[in-house]
């Protein structure tokens, strides 16, 4: 029988406002306002969203990222209402201890996690390092064996192991930083425009993973995209923010062809005409 811990959800936004405090000549700034949802264990959601809609800023907050990257100048302060990770509240102090154990359970995918792999590491090493970051002693045979199973998850050859970043396409250091978000069997899922420059066949292996760990390991996943076959394939719900507010939430398909809103009847023409 699941605990009253199981029952929480893994995300939670309630009311949650975000803004960015005012620098220079630019005035204090609202990303998020007023958006209200939960991601259950098992359950992914997606979000779509216009730039400058808040949808990484959502995604900075609700992975604590913004907790651990407070020297940023401009980074995002939870202004209105409250975020939960792992049933942790987001908005108050977080000890460092439990901000730890957060982002050990918890997988956070940047739009640019491709581009901050360590350049002086191989494939393997960048993917065994935060198992032994933890352990040092861990099973070199075992870690091996691990490092290649989830090589293979993202559709990548044995062949790159040995491989440094400069030596991959884009594409693929796409997967070796999605396969480095997921060594360490996380809880939750954040993930950024995780399909960026990612080939048609190692999609769909993508899409295999995710449903895999979702029915599998009850992962629980927040994925920012408008790759429409990944929403279609992965997601239960959608999310659409526009200029921060949430404007939709339902099934891709139900977003694209609602027409109450100017964004989400301009995504449905562009869906239509095939120029989405």
């Amino acid at each position: 029988m699941p605990s009253a811990s199981d029952a929480e959800p893994a995300l939670e936004a309630s009311d949650l406002t975000v803004s960015y405090p005012a620098h220079g000549a630019s005035a204090e700034h609202t990303a998020i306002d007023g958006v209200t949802f939960a991601v259950g264990a098992g359950e992914i959601v997606g979000v779509i969203g216009e730039a400058g809609s808040g949808k990484s800023t959502l995604a900075s907050v609700l992975s604590a990222d913004f907790k651990v990257s407070r020297g940023k100048r401009l980074g995002p302060t939870i202004a209105g209402g409250e975020a939960r990770l792992l049933g942790t509240a987001l908005r108050g102090r977080v000890s460092k201890r439990r901000l730890a154990e957060l982002q050990f359970r918890t997988a956070y995918l940047p739009q640019d996690a491709a581009m901050q792999l360590p350049a002086e590491y191989t494939v393997s090493e960048i993917l065994g390092q935060p198992i032994l970051e933890r352990d040092k002693r861990f099973d070199r045979a075992i870690l091996g064996r691990h490092v290649a199973t989830i090589l293979d998850a993202v559709h990548m050859p044995f062949s790159s192991l040995d491989a440094y970043p400069f030596e991959l396409s884009s594409g693929q250091r796409q997967r070796v930083a999605i396969a480095r978000s997921l060594v360490l069997g996380p809880r939750v899922l954040i993930a950024d425009e995780p399909t960026t420059g990612i080939d048609v066949l190692a999609r769909e292996a993508l899409h295999d993973l995710l449903r895999s760990l979702r029915d599998e390991k009850g992962l629980a996943a927040l994925v920012i995209s408008h790759d429409f076959a990944l929403l279609r394939h992965v997601t239960s719900r959608v999310i659409a923010l526009h200029k921060g507010g949430l404007v939709g939430l339902d099934d891709i398909d139900t977003l694209l062809a609602d027409r109450t809103h100017p964004y989400l009847s301009a995504l449905g023409s562009h869906e239509e005409g095939g120029t989405a």
